[in-house]
């Protein structure tokens, strides 16, 4: 099926939740203080596009593709990156809740995440190799067989990382982050 293709456009206040987005090619589109929450947005192509205080809390995701998107204060609780088109997916999050959100068996490596709430998502089986968590909290995620090699947790908190379940080859942890590595053993570090 051959998508509308809709360039340069802003969409500012709207709720998708109620009437959705129309399937399309958003090439260079600008979303501010949109409202996604429940909707589908599956089959929609975003291709340098930017979401600005935006909900989009248990969208519905199957097929989506995000190539250079940017998430900037974006509430995205549950949301299922793993449905979407991981062909080109370049995604990069600012100060933003992806609580619940999953990115299992993703290949997102370079991806910045940028002062997020992260708890409880899933990276299980993902590549994030060169990825950056700056200032993100981290509880409850889960990292199962995931490429953590040359990843950045120097400034990420509350993580819990079993180095026997992942590779972390030159991932980055400050001294205060150890912890997260060494929780598995039961040990007492004052």
């Amino acid at each position: 099926m051959i998508l509308p293709y809709i360039i340069d456009k802003t969409y500012k206040n709207k709720n998708f939740s109620s009437k959705e987005l129309p399937k399309a090619e958003y090439n260079n589109c600008t979303f501010i203080n949109c409202i996604f929450t429940d909707s589908y947005i599956t089959s929609n192509a975003f291709l340098e596009c930017e979401f600005i205080d935006c909900n989009l809390s248990n969208v519905k995701a199957r097929g989506v593709t995000f190539n250079e998107v940017i998430f900037t204060n974006c509430k995205m609780i549950g949301f299922p990156f793993n449905d979407c088109n991981s062909m080109l997916l370049d995604i990069s999050f600012t100060h933003c809740n992806l609580n619940l959100a999953s990115f299992y068996q993703l290949n997102i490596n370079s991806t910045i995440f940028n002062t997020c709430n992260l708890q409880a998502v899933d990276f299980t089986e993902s590549n994030l190799t060169n990825a950056c968590f700056i200032d993100c909290n981290l509880e409850k995620a889960v990292f199962e067989n995931t490429n953590l090699e040359k990843t950045d947790f120097t400034s990420a908190k509350k993580y819990t990382i079993f180095p026997e379940k992942n590779r972390i080859k030159g991932a980055k942890f400050s001294k205060d982050g150890l912890l997260g590595l060494l929780s598995m053993y039961k040990i007492i570090v004052e």
